[in-house]
């Protein structure tokens, strides 16, 4: 039988094909290993938002395969960035397979309403804390929302670090690229030291919040003890509301990240922990600003309502006086309008003026004594 012919240009574009590969692979890879695009990055519906090889504190050239670069990553004594955004329960089990995480940790990355914890497996800690950012708003009313909020989770290991979010509150990339270019000394550190600026950039987005929220709470303020108040107790309310859902994400982290600085919960290097100190001091003030601001927004509802009792209780004097005023024509009126026989004046020509010049006369000096009291 004879042979199947190839056609010649399928025979050339095989032998151009070879030395490019040769050539990606020499430029791309570390050791001799290849840096294949990963297929998840490139689809529009990944989670995937980077992946990135870091040698020596150096992020290595090309696009990585997360799989390939945990391969390079422990053979060459680096470690792997993998950062993802509201990934599904496939994909991160996908993903949990490749870097062995425990799939208790991987459910609770998915949920985004995980409270601020740290949980350590045998060969990863697992940690999450809620991220907070301001919304602007020209002026605050019943249904204004002051923060947004949203969740953050990593998976640190020696060779990996795993950052997966939820929401737009705090966006990682200012955080790369400022560790790429600004601080490759600390990137040295290893993933500890992404963990830490993490930390860095949530905890001072909160305390930014804290300050754009002092700015609410003083406009409150001064509308509540103002001489013309006519801030209405819903707004006070609405702003509290939002107080708390911004207090469950500060308060919270105050334990895990206190065990971080001193070193108690996972071993962490010095040199990181010194840093994770600082982002605790900041922590502290912010907490200690939203407890005060909750305190202040407590004492304005407590002042509000006072308002509005003294409102209604002028209100029911002011009902009560002219009501007396009104009783003294209703009473004269009503006993001459019995219609008896014998009553007195009622023959005179000049009863009916002297009776209204009474119920005016009267009614004056009621108005000016409701007056000089307060009531009117």
């Amino acid at each position: 039988m004879a042979a199947e012919s190839v056609p010649s240009g399928r025979v050339l574009s095989r032998a151009l094909a070879r030395p490019i590969h040769a050539m990606s692979r020499m430029l791309g890879g570390v050791g001799g290993t290849p840096a294949p695009v990963d297929p998840t990055a490139t689809r529009g519906s990944s989670a995937v938002i980077d992946c990135a090889l870091y040698i020596d504190g150096a992020r290595q050239p090309g696009q990585w395969n997360y799989a390939q670069a945990l391969a390079a990553a422990r053979r060459e004594g680096g470690f792997v960035w993998l950062g993802l955004k509201e990934p599904d329960i496939t994909e991160l089990s996908r993903i949990g397979q490749t870097f062995g995480l425990h799939e208790l940790s991987v459910e609770d990355a998915v949920n985004a309403g995980q409270r601020p914890k740290i949980e350590r497996y045998p060969d990863m800690t697992f940690v999450a804390l809620r991220t907070a950012r301001y919304v602007e708003h020209a002026e605050l009313t019943e249904s204004s929302e002051v923060v947004e909020t949203g969740a953050m989770m990593m998976f640190i290991n020696e060779h990996f670090i795993i950052t997966v979010r939820h929401g737009d509150a705090c966006q990682l990339r200012s955080v790369r690229l400022d560790l790429e270019e600004q601080r490759r000394d600390l990137l040295r550190q290893g993933p500890w030291a992404v963990a830490y600026a993490v930390y860095d950039m949530v905890v001072d987005v909160l305390l930014d919040v804290s300050s754009e929220i002092e700015e609410d709470v003083a406009a409150i303020e001064d509308s509540v003890f103002s001489s013309h108040a006519t801030h209405r107790i819903q707004r006070i309310y609405q702003l509290k509301r939002e107080l708390m859902e911004f207090k469950r994400a500060v308060l919270p982290l105050q334990r895990p990240l206190g065990g971080l600085a001193d070193g108690q919960l996972c071993d962490i290097p010095a040199e990181v922990r010194r840093y994770l100190r600082d982002v605790n001091d900041h922590l502290t003030r912010t907490v200690e600003q939203v407890v005060y601001f909750d305190d202040v927004l407590n004492s304005l509802l407590q002042a509000r309502l006072a308002q509005v009792s003294v409102d209604q209780n002028n209100d029911m004097r002011k009902i009560a006086a002219w009501a007396g005023i009104a009783a003294v024509w209703t009473a004269i009126a009503g006993v001459y309008g019995m219609n008896f026989r014998f009553m007195p004046e009622i023959d005179w020509r000049y009863g009916y003026p002297v009776v209204l010049a009474v119920m005016v006369s009267v009614s004056i000096a009621l108005y000016r004594g409701f007056r000089r009291n307060g009531w009117l």
